[in-house]
């Protein structure tokens, strides 16, 4: 589901095309659809429906059959699901995301499919602190009888910790009948989906929930707060993932992967750096603090000092050295010039790249240069000292 207004962003994007990661929030979810070997994604679109379509056609899905269904007015989930219902053939089973949790899992998901095998109503739970806002899980013992809106709940009902994801497994033939039932009777007068439970139940169909423990998994996102938390999980998980395959990260706190990055061993990666697109790092690169490297292969033993920056490089030879500010654009850059790259622009169309004058190493008051610390400055104030020369005469 990706028609949703998302008016907390504050932003004239639409909420599913916010980028975490360096993809779409959208793109997240059917990235992992993907991964599920779907016959077919659905997306349900509304607010700003030509420009979250045409955004989605762009992607390449590896073969993930698309089809689009719009939802005008937005009537609650419940109505954005009944627009789908042409599209899904009914010897499925339909597994409903939202287009802004980006990070569930696929494993969770196939778990919840296993749940679902063709014949039962399969939730996605869990246990929440806070619960505000949520919908409740009612069970009578282990079984689960009913979802409760937060608006709709009891005193009662909203002491209830266990609550509804927005993520279910249905099989396709019994959704059909189910949203056919469908009614406005509620505080909010919307559309639930979340009532098909009740159906199931009056129906005989077992109600299934495969509770996590993984937040993240079910966060979804509504403000920029939100998706700047989310996005310090995110990174935070793959620094992690890859210090378990031997890649040695100076702060896993202070690491941004945009992309995907493939390291090889001894790979040592200083603070502040950002990879974006496909990188490859061959063995015992280094790469220095506050770096951009963006879809690249540098092989094994180069150095890479501090506030490089590399974009689409055709390849970083073994053993070079690319000295702090140097940049370099779409051109291979090899031992020899990389190590007198200092502060240098390399671009394609040329032959062989020009360095950059070296920076003075002192600057008068008034042509400080911006990154001149105070101690820099104070030494260009001052008059240079001299040694008079010794007269070896005899």
């Amino acid at each position: 589901m990706a028609a949703g207004k998302g008016t907390r962003m504050k932003s004239a994007r639409p909420k599913v095309l916010h980028h975490l990661g360096g993809r779409a929030l959208l793109r997240h979810v059917l990235d992992t659809a993907v991964q599920l070997s779907a016959r077919r994604a659905v997306v349900i679109v509304g607010h700003q429906a030509e420009q979250v379509q045409a955004q989605v056609q762009s992607w390449p899905l590896h073969n993930l059959a698309l089809d689009f269904a719009r939802q005008e007015p937005q009537l609650g989930t419940g109505h954005a699901v009944q627009q789908a219902l042409p599209l899904l053939a009914d010897d499925g089973v339909t597994l409903i995301l939202s287009g802004d949790v980006p990070l569930t899992q696929a494993q969770t998901l196939l778990t919840l499919i296993g749940a679902c095998a063709g014949r039962h109503l399969a939730l996605l739970t869990l246990e929440l602190p806070d619960p505000s806002g949520y919908g409740r899980i009612v069970r009578e013992g282990e079984a689960v009888r009913a979802i409760v809106e937060h608006k709709d709940a009891s005193d009662e009902q909203r002491r209830i910790t266990e609550i509804y994801s927005g993520i279910m497994a249905v099989p396709t033939r019994r959704l059909k009948s189910w949203l056919a039932r469908l009614d406005n009777q509620n505080a909010q007068g919307e559309y639930y989906l979340t009532d098909i439970v009740k159906f199931a139940v009056a129906d005989g169909v077992p109600v299934l929930a495969h509770r996590i423990t993984d937040a993240a998994q079910v966060a979804g996102i509504n403000s920029p707060l939100q998706l700047a938390e989310l996005e310090r999980i995110f990174q935070l998980r793959q620094a992690q993932a890859l210090m378990e395959q031997g890649t040695r990260l100076a702060d896993p706190a202070r690491f941004d992967l945009r992309g995907q990055l493939s390291c090889g061993p001894d790979v040592e990666i200083d603070v502040g750096c950002v990879f974006e697109g496909r990188v490859e790092l061959g063995a015992g690169v280094r790469i220095g603090a506050h770096c951009v490297i963006a879809n690249a292969q540098i092989a094994e033993g180069a150095v890479i000092h501090p506030y490089t920056h590399i974009e689409a490089s055709r390849r970083v030879c073994k053993w070079a050295r690319a000295r702090w500010w140097a940049r370099s654009r779409g051109c291979a850059l090899a031992r020899s010039l990389a190590r007198r790259c200092t502060s240098a622009t390399l671009s394609r169309s040329r032959t062989r790249a020009w360095p950059l004058a070296p920076r003075p190493t002192t600057w008068p008051i008034w042509a400080t240069p911006p990154w001149a610390s105070a101690s820099t400055m104070a030494r260009a104030a001052s008059p240079p000292i001299t040694t008079a020369p010794t007269n070896t005469a005899p």
